[in-house]
């Protein structure tokens, strides 16, 4: 398993072709306090880069963007019920998507943790 970043403060757990996606703890903490997760359906497929989904705080409205292609096999329903989750634990339990990649050789163009670390600082 491997571990990788997007600029838009995305993570990715890649295990063979399947990506669990969520955003990060620095992303959850600029949002502040989750109020509400809406992700999409299981099946559905996206193209790297299509908002698949959007998180809202007491602050702001952010999008989910799909940081490689693929389709949604597995979504966090319980989100839904519980979106501070998102605030809890951005990195393990709140998770958002699996996605079965389908094309692995986008996984090269996102950053491992030593590059997001410097991004954020």
């Amino acid at each position: 398993m491997a571990i990788y970043y997007t600029e838009e403060h995305e993570w990715l757990d890649v295990d063979g072709d399947i990506a669990t996606v969520g955003i990060t703890e620095h992303a959850a903490e600029q949002l502040g306090e989750v109020v509400y997760v809406e992700l999409k359906e299981v099946g559905e497929s996206f193209d790297k880069g299509d908002e698949m989904g959007v998180v809202e705080s007491v602050k702001a409205a952010s999008e989910i963007y799909a940081p490689v292609t693929g389709e949604i096999i597995e979504v966090n329903d319980s989100l839904s019920d519980a979106p501070a989750q998102v605030n809890d634990s951005p990195e393990s339990d709140a998770w958002f998507y699996k996605i079965r990649i389908s094309d692995e050789a986008e996984l090269e163009e996102l950053m491992d943790e030593a590059a997001y670390k410097l991004l954020i600082s």
